[in-house]
């Protein structure tokens, strides 16, 4: 029976077993020949001693150090987690490097967005201090003490920073769909800095641009109020885009305003169209110049298929066809636009009169137009620069937690705006591994509540302590984990109970609406930790009043539970759900509607094996001194494998 191994995805022979199906003639004697690689590539390859190149103290520690294994685990927290038998949600407190290495070998090439926010590197941030040796005791060590800073007088200023984010950024893109997308929040101190280490992770040519945030204006400056910030954008590969036909289209600002004015309107003038357009035309000039349906204020001529704007029907640059097409009031022919008509045929032009979709002037003089109609305009291409207030999300979080915990948090609404630009697919996995306030959960919460989609979300966050004396610390928060689940609890509440307010207020008409109780408001929360399987746990030292202690696999502070999220994770399968269950008295663990069985129990029978094989399940797991017997354990693999079960381990 082989044993399961205990580490995260091995990175490094992942890729090279992608070099070898590339080109398979590198390998010789089970290795890579470098050297017939380099004849390979041919001109590729750059020999000289001066090349362009961005480096710093620490790099190639930080390239080696993101494609080590991690042994750790992930332990469930059932007490604090909201609606664990069914939500698909999850929030991790732990080092997020950690973490990221966990999760490779289950979320690998499947997260559809990543968005993060990570330590500005101001000198008052904390900064991710990273171990290469023991990165779990190291984590321990840092969340058992207050806050640490990256102060600018520290000469490693810069390089300590790009060390923390180039080991995280790495193992980011390798959980990303082929057309995946990364934002990355970041202001002037690094933002050149980080341009360039994504450059190198994600490809320059994957770029997408760098879009500008202004939050409002801030008096803190002797020079320039520095009112913005940046948001790096990257795909996994613009190949995979372009090749779908993937474009990213935003809806307008402004658009339900109009269309309950033009609803309003209706009731009013019926079918009086005139008397509707010149009502929104009214209504569009009072409105104030910072009123985001003002910018389409020339949508305002209506007929009886919705509100329009008189395009332009002539021939772009010039040089178009001219033919005769008549007024249909005055029968008289109507003018021609010195361009020429847009449509190259007199029956082309026909057909869209027959249909509607031209708009003539009272008479004769004026120059036909096309009908533009406004619900088929509603997608826009997206602007680089935005503003959104900052003090509004700060106001919103403070009303929702009952105190200001955090200073400048994340607008939920701007994320939220990122989610609906990238993300088509309503199943897709959204991951944010520098959570903090946990603002792109809300934004999750937030969207499927518009369209009733089912997107997930996997939050990672430092336990950073809060300081004593802080207004957090006063209110009985711990650490930042404990104010982001709390952000997660009441932002689901809220949104739930308005949800269901106009669900019910529907009455007959609720199937028009979205049924809260259908949406996924939960979240597991896990806690980074060592592995609880004793054999896998590299710092334990074996002498002599432990070393029978060897003898039982399981740490004596582990559960069962905390073993079989172990074994998901190892595997693999860390998404799939779990079920407990009962086989002849023997407590044991369903993984994916059947497709793993965990047995840890103790005395395992054959008759208890033959049990299992009767489930049909692709693998089975025991704990290795879990049989009756040798004997036991030697048929039980045979008694399995004849049944049909591919993969039986042993942990």
């Amino acid at each position: 029976m082989d044993k399961l191994n205990g580490n995260s995805l091995d990175l490094i022979k992942t890729n090279i077993e992608k070099l070898k199906e590339l080109f398979p003639n590198i390998v010789s004697d089970g290795k890579i020949n470098f050297d017939m690689l380099r004849i390979l590539l041919n001109d590729e390859i750059d020999d000289s001693n001066e090349k362009y190149q961005f480096s710093w103290i620490g790099k190639s520690k930080a390239v080696r150090f993101s494609q080590l294994p991690s042994t750790g685990t992930l332990l469930p927290c059932k007490e604090i987690s909201k609606n664990w038998d069914t939500t698909q949600n999850l929030y991790i407190e732990g080092d997020n490097v950690e973490v990221l290495k966990l999760l490779q070998k289950t979320y690998f090439g499947k997260i559809k967005m990543i968005y993060i926010d990570p330590p500005y590197n101001t000198g008052h941030d904390f900064v991710y201090n990273d171990d290469f040796k023991n990165s779990i005791e190291n984590y321990k060590k840092i969340t058992s003490q207050t806050n640490r800073a990256n102060p600018d007088t520290n000469g490693r200023f810069h390089t300590d920073w790009l060390n923390m984010m180039y080991s995280r950024l790495s193992l980011a893109r390798n959980l990303l769909t082929d057309d995946g997308v990364i934002f990355i929040s970041i202001d002037d101190n690094e933002q050149a800095n980080l341009k360039k280490i994504c450059d190198e992770i994600f490809g320059s040519q994957n770029f997408i641009t760098t879009l500008i945030w202004s939050a409002g204006k801030k008096n803190d400056s002797k020079y320039i109020s520095v009112s913005h910030e940046y948001i790096l954008c990257y795909v996994r590969s613009i190949d995979t885009l372009v090749e779908k036909q993937i474009i990213w289209r935003e809806r307008k600002k402004g658009l339900e305003d109009i269309y309950a004015k033009y609803e309003e309107l209706k009731v009013i003038y019926g079918s009086n169209y005139s008397e509707i357009s010149a009502g929104l035309k009214k209504w569009y000039k009072s409105l104030s110049d910072d009123n985001p349906a003002k910018a389409h204020s020339h949508y305002s001529l209506v007929d009886e298929k919705g509100i329009f704007f008189a395009d332009n029907a002539s021939w772009p640059g010039g040089g178009g066809p001219r033919y005769e097409v008549l007024h249909p009031v005055t029968n008289k022919p109507v003018k021609v636009p010195s361009r020429g008509w847009i449509y190259s045929t007199r029956e082309r032009m026909q057909e869209m009169i027959d249909a509607g979709k031209i708009y003539f002037g009272p008479d004769e003089t004026y120059v036909p137009c096309i009908k533009s109609y406004l619900k088929d305009r509603e997608m826009a291409t997206p602007y680089s620069v935005f503003y959104k207030d900052g003090r509004a999300s700060t106001k919103r979080l403070r009303d929702l937690l009952g105190g200001m915990y955090f200073q400048n948090p994340k607008d939920e609404d701007i994320i939220m705006s990122l989610i609906n630009l990238t993300l088509t697919n309503k199943d897709s996995i959204i991951l944010d591994f520098f959570s903090g306030s946990a603002t792109t959960a809300h934004s999750v919460f937030k969207m499927n509540a518009v369209d009733g989609g089912n997107r997930k979300f996997i939050m990672v966050q430092l336990p950073e302590l809060c300081e004593e004396g802080s207004e957090a610390h006063k209110n009985g928060y711990r650490n930042i984990c404990e104010i982001g689940e709390e952000r997660i609890r009441r932002a689901g509440k809220k949104i739930y109970d308005e949800l269901k307010t106009q669900y019910e207020k529907a009455g007959l008409l609720a199937n028009d609406c979205i049924n809260p109780d259908e949406l996924d408001f939960g979240f597991k929360v896990f806690k980074l930790d060592s592995t609880n399987i004793k054999p896998w746990d590299g710092s334990i030292q074996l002498e002599e009043h432990n070393l029978f202690d060897s003898i039982e696999t399981i740490k004596e502070d582990r559960t069962n539970l905390d073993v079989a999220y172990e074994i998901m994770l190892k595997y693999g399968i860390f998404n799939m759900p779990l079920e407990h269950l009962f086989i002849n008295e023997k407590e044991m663990y369903s993984i994916g509607d059947g497709y793993m069985i965990i047995c840890l129990d103790d005395d395992i029978s054959l008759e208890d094996v033959v049990e299992i094989s009767k489930l049909k399940p692709h693998c089975v797991v025991f704990k290795e001194e879990g049989f009756e017997d040798d004997n036991v354990k030697i048929n039980a693999t045979y008694t399995l494998e004849r049944m049909g079960v591919e993969d039986v381990k042993c942990i």
